[in-house]
Order: structure tokens, then sequence, then C-alpha cells
């Protein structure tokens, strides 16, 4: 494929109703949209899903433009590339950017698999037609996140992952328990505790929990492991993998019994389906996370958690979940907590350009000289 076009879209949507985490809220989210053009006119579609500040990783939007602009779309533009997986051989001496990368590079997926007329999840090995799904609630108080637990129940969901902080863990879970015996159920610290919370993490053992994702440090492996010996809910580590190489440590060290796998935190859809196979290859669960994604995003996540060893429900939420319109048809859709994956070529969708240029604040395209 000889890339002749790079469009590079900063749009801005307002979610639904704010996203609490316990290191920032969010109600406007604010990505970059990548739009690749070969030369016989074909296109591919990626989103790049940093934030507009540095709270989950140190990428932000306006750094990811930077890094799209100045270094990687020129280096795509100057060679030919023969496979999606050329693009992290490309833009290896750039160092982390995963984010900028992960955008560029799943757009390059898109038009790949177009090209070769497949859909995106049989290009990478996936053997679903439909995957399981569930949902992050992200809440200021615990009767408005029981109001929001109770509302994806009754659409299915199978799986509801809770927001959770050292003020509030162990009360917000004993009365969403009551409520709900037997939802499956998983909490999401980012990174709120230390050891020194030792104790207070055990005690979330009581509620029979899927999993604990990132209590500790965003780049800790080490005091992870100490603390998987310690409790018996299995450890996911989220923000702490970016690339193959730490998930090979991570496990080997113990640190966790499942891993979280983003596109957009691991630099691409090639890292993605590495860290899938070698989790598959030492028994560690693995789940698809989200990042309050536009449609682009959420349809290639949907082709990952396709691949067989994702067997926990991803964070792939439907698109009314967060927005009034999104930027793709047709949108994202739950039925009895599943998700068709698209059968169509590429990534399955199509781009809705008209709302696409609706969220626009400012667009630029980069020609192959």
């Amino acid at each position: 494929m000889n890339i002749k076009r790079v469009t590079l879209y900063h749009v801005s949507m307002n979610l639904l109703s704010p996203f609490v985490t316990s290191l920032e809220t969010v109600q406007q989210r604010e990505t970059i949209i990548v739009e690749v053009e070969d030369k016989d006119g074909a296109t591919g579609w990626g989103e790049v899903v940093a934030f507009s500040s540095p709270w989950y990783t140190e990428e932000t939007v306006k750094t990811s433009w930077h890094m799209l602009e100045d270094f990687l779309i020129p280096k795509v533009l100057a060679k030919e590339i023969h496979h999606p997986s050329d693009v992290t051989t490309l833009c290896s001496s750039i160092k982390r950017n995963y984010m900028a990368k992960a955008g560029l590079e799943t757009a390059i997926w898109d038009l790949f698999a177009k090209k070769q007329g497949v859909s995106l999840s049989q290009l990478i090995g996936g053997t679903r037609s439909t995957i399981e799904v569930g949902v992050a609630v992200g809440a200021r108080s615990i009767g408005d996140c029981l109001r929001q637990i109770e509302h994806y129940v009754q659409e299915g969901y199978r799986r509801i992952k809770i927001k959770i902080k050292p003020e509030n863990d162990y009360e917000w879970l004993k009365e969403i328990r009551r409520h709900f015996p037997t939802i499956s159920l998983m909490v999401d610290a980012n990174s709120a505790y230390t050891l020194n919370d030792l104790q207070q993490l055990q005690a979330l053992d009581e509620f029979q929990l899927l999993m604990i994702e990132q209590p500790l440090a965003a780049d800790d492996i080490v005091d992870h492991a100490v603390l998987q010996k310690q409790v018996t809910t299995p450890i996911c580590l989220d923000e702490s993998i970016v690339t193959c190489e730490d998930a090979r440590k991570a496990i080997e060290l113990g640190s966790c019994k499942v891993i979280n796998i983003k596109i957009g935190r691991v630099g691409g859809m090639n890292e993605a389906k590495k860290i899938h196979d070698l989790c598959q290859a030492k028994g560690i669960a693995v789940w698809c996370g989200g990042m309050l994604e536009m449609g682009i995003s959420r349809a290639h996540n949907i082709a990952l958690a396709s691949l067989p060893h994702f067997t926990i429900p991803g964070d792939i939420s439907a698109s009314s979940r967060y927005w009034e319109e999104d930027i793709i048809i047709p949108e994202v859709v739950v039925k009895n907590g599943m998700v068709e994956v698209p059968k169509q070529a590429g990534i399955g969708v199509s781009i809705h350009r008209k709302r696409l240029e609706e969220i626009t604040l400012y667009k630029r395209t980069y020609t192959a000289s």
C-alpha cells in the first residue's frame, strides 16, 4: 500500500452524562480521528484515544497531534506499507507516544482489511461472531451508582465495573451487593491505593469480585506482585502494561491474574494481539478495555475482542451509552449483553461524515510528496 494522504480531525462531543473516576471527571470528550487514503482512493479510519489532559497517561490530544504531524505521518507517507505491522517497525525509533501511534496504525489496519476484502476480525484471527460486553459505571454518589447499575442490568450487560477510591470502596460495594448479590462485578481503582492500604484492599475479598483493576501505581508491577499474594481477588493490570514485554515481566513476577488490553494504550492492534497471544499461552485472562471512545475506536475494539482468548466481557458499550449521535453507521448496539462482530470488509462500519463535520473543531490533510 502507498499512503498518499492522511487527514486529522480534531473533534469534540459531550458525553450524555459525566464519567467519574478517582483521577478525573470527564464531561466533554476531545479526540483525534485519523483518515488514511491510498493511491487508489480507498480509505481507512482510526481514532486517537488520548484525553484533553494527561490524567490517564502522559499523552494528550495536543501532544498526539504534534507527534502525528511532525514524526509519525511523514514516516508513513514516505514508505510503501506491505502489512499494517510495518507501521510498528517504521515508528519504533520514536519512544512511547502509544496512543498517537495506535490512531495511525489502526487506520492502516482498516484500510488493509478493506483492500484484502475481509473483515478486520477475520484478518487478525477472530473466532467469534458475537462478543459479550460489560459496562463501566463512574458515579458521584451511591444512589446514582445503583440507578445506573439497575439500568444496565435491565439492558442485559454481562458485567458491571465500578470506579472506586479509598473513601468510596467497602461501603459502596456492600450496598451494591445488597441490591445486586449475583451480578458479575469488578472494580477499577485507577491507581488510587498503595500497599499501606493492604487491609482495606483485603476487605474487598468479601464481595466475590471478578477482579480489582489497577489498584496501585500506574507504572508498577513489583508492588502489585506483593498485593496479589495477599488477596484472593484477582488483580488486573491496565496502565502498567504498555508493551508485550511489560506483560511478560508482570506475568513472571506474579503481579496479576488478568490483563486489560486497550489498543490505544499499547500502541496499536499489532501489539494488542501480541499481548493476547502471550496471555493465552501463559493462562492469564484478558479482556478489552474502553476509553470513552467514539464509534471508530469502538469498532476496532470489537474486532480485537473477537480473538479467542477474550473470555471476560469487555468495556464495549452501545454508542447510545455515551453519545446523542455517534460518528459511525450503523452505531454499536447491545442486545442481551451481546454485540455482533461485523462481517463487512475492514472495521465493518461507515463514517457518518455529516456528523463528523459537525463535531470537528479543526482538520488538516498531509499529502505524500
